[in-house]
């Protein structure tokens, strides 16, 4: 499943009542680690379809959303089980530490 442009319209449907876990990527155009990491997880969503679901917020376009979330630096990126974050990070990771992040 390709990843999902989430947005205050969208984001309790697809992440708040989603059926399986959902990784929420805050990010922005500008942010240079953002850009390195976009490539990463979009590769980690392909390989895991069917385990979780990732999904992509532009804090220029959804400054609510990051506000709500109190996201203050990019990336970050949250992990919703059951409608609640459950893990948080912040900031480019490889591949391999991304998917302990997201598993474990």
């Amino acid at each position: 499943m390709a990843e999902i442009t989430l947005t205050k319209d969208n984001f309790e449907q697809e992440v708040l009542k989603a059926s399986l876990p959902v990784v929420v990527d805050f990010w922005a155009t500008w942010c240079g680690p953002c850009q390195m990491l976009g490539p990463v997880l979009e590769e980690v969503a392909n390989e895991n379809e069917g385990k979780f679901i990732v999904g992509k917020v532009n804090v220029d376009d959804q400054v609510e959303l990051a506000m709500q979330y109190k996201v203050a630096s990019i990336p970050t990126l949250l992990v919703f089980e059951n409608g609640e974050v459950t893990k948080k990070t912040m900031g480019f990771m490889p591949k391999d530490r991304l998917l302990d992040f997201i598993n474990n």
